[in-house]
C-alpha cells in the first residue's frame, strides 16, 4: 500500500480568496522591509570583519566547552567550528575559532589573544594557536557587495531562463515568487536576530533553486493545459494544474523538511542558522509556487496555444475563449 499524503483527484480552490492571500504576501514583504530597516540584520564575522584562530590539540574538540570558556571575555559574537582531515592523525585535534572585531579596532589586540590562549588551554594544556588571520572592515565589505550581487545575478538568471522557456508572464510570475521568498526569510532574520554569514547567502541561493524547481513544475504542466483546454478560463486551468501537481509538491516539501528538522536538532549550532533558513525557505517556498507566482500568471494572463506558429502573436488573454 503506497503512501499518499494527499488525495488522488483533489480539487481544491487556490483562487477562491486569491486577492487576500496575495495581498497578505505583499504586507508581509512590507513588514520585512521595515523590519531590516529598523532593526537589521545580525551579521556574523564574514560581514563584520574579525579575527580567526586556528587552534591544534591532544584532546578532543568540544565546541560547548570551547563556547563556554571563551564567552566569559566578552568578545561578543563567537563562532567555532571542527576541522576534519583525514590527514589528521589520532592525537590532532583542530578547530577554528572566529571573534568578531571589537568595537573601534579591526581586530582583537596581542592581549586579548593571549587571554583566549589562556582560557582554552584551561581546557586542555596541550592546546596551541596554529594560526591568527584578520579579516578587515575592507573585506567584510566586499564580501556584502559579492553576496548582494549573486543574489542579483541569480534572479536575473532566474528571470532570463524562464523566458525563454514559457513566456514572459511566467517569468515575472517565477521571479516575484523568489523576491517574496528572500525578502520573507531577510524580514525573519532581522526579527529574530540570528546570525547572518556567509551560510545564510549559501541558503538563499539553494531556496532561489528549490522554489524555482516547485515553480517550474507547476508551470509546466499550466503550459500543457493551457494548450489541451483552449476553451477553458486561465483561473480553472491553473487551478487544475495546481491540484495535479499537489502530490509531488507536498512529497518533496515533507521529504525535505523531515531531513531538515533531523539536522536543526541534531547537527549542532554551528550549522543551525543555514538549516533554520532552509527550513523557512522551503515552507514560502512551497506556499508562493502556488499563491504567489500563479497568482501574478493569472493577474497577467497568458497566450494560449504555443502550438501555433510563430507568427501568430495575438493569443487568447484571461478571460477571452477562442472561437
Amino acid at each position: 500500500m503506497r503512501l499518499k499524503l494527499v488525495p488522488q483527484g483533489t480539487s481544491v480552490d487556490f483562487f477562491r480568496h486569491w486577492k487576500t492571500t496575495f495581498g497578505g504576501s505583499v504586507v508581509a514583504m512590507v513588514l520585512s522591509i521595515v523590519a531590516f530597516a529598523v532593526m537589521g540584520l545580525n551579521f556574523g564575522i564574514d560581514f563584520r570583519g574579525g579575527t580567526s584562530i586556528r587552534t591544534e590539540a591532544q584532546a578532543p574538540v568540544d565546541i560547548g566547552e570551547y563556547r563556554a570558556a571563551i564567552m566569559p571575555l566578552g568578545f561578543g559574537d563567537v563562532a567555532i567550528t571542527e576541522v576534519f582531515d583525514p590527514a589528521f592523525g589520532t592525537d590532532r585535534h583542530v578547530a577554528m575559532v572566529r571573534i568578531q572585531a571589537q568595537e573601534g579596532t579591526e581586530a582583537i589586540t596581542t592581549e586579548q589573544i593571549s587571554a583566549v590562549r589562556d582560557a582554552l588551554q584551561g581546557l586542555d594544556p596541550t592546546l596551541t594557536f596554529a594560526a591568527v588571520d584578520s579579516v578587515g572592515p575592507k573585506v567584510s565589505g566586499e564580501l556584502i557587495q559579492s553576496a548582494i550581487i549573486s543574489v542579483v545575478l541569480a534572479l536575473a538568471a532566474v528571470l532570463f531562463y524562464i523566458w525563454l522557456r514559457f513566456e514572459w508572464q511566467f517569468s515575472v510570475g517565477a521571479v516575484a515568487a523568489l523576491v517574496h521568498d528572500i525578502v520573507l526569510t531577510i524580514g525573519i532574520f532581522s526579527v529574530l536576530q540570528i546570525r547572518f554569514d556567509l551560510a545564510i547567502i549559501a541558503a538563499l541561493l539553494t531556496i532561489v533553486g528549490y522554489s524555482l524547481n516547485d515553480t517550474v513544475v507547476v508551470f509546466d504542466r499550466v503550459r500543457e493545459n493551457l494548450i489541451k483546454y483552449k476553451k477553458r478560463p486561465l483561473k480553472e486551468v491553473l487551478t487544475l494544474s495546481i491540484n495535479e501537481t499537489l502530490s509531488r509538491t507536498v512529497m518533496t516539501s515533507v521529504t525535505t523538511l523531515l531531513a531538515l528538522l533531523a539536522l536543526f536538532i541534531l547537527g549542532g549550532d554551528v550549522i543551525r542558522g543555514f538549516v533554520f533558513a532552509m527550513i523557512w525557505g522551503v515552507i514560502v517556498g512551497t506556499y508562493s509556487s502556488v499563491f504567489v507566482a500563479s497568482a501574478v500568471l493569472l493577474r497577467l494572463g497568458v497566450k494560449r496555444d504555443w502550438s501555433k506558429n510563430s507568427g501568430d502573436t495575438a493569443g487568447t488573454q484571461f478571460g477571452v475563449k477562442e472561437s
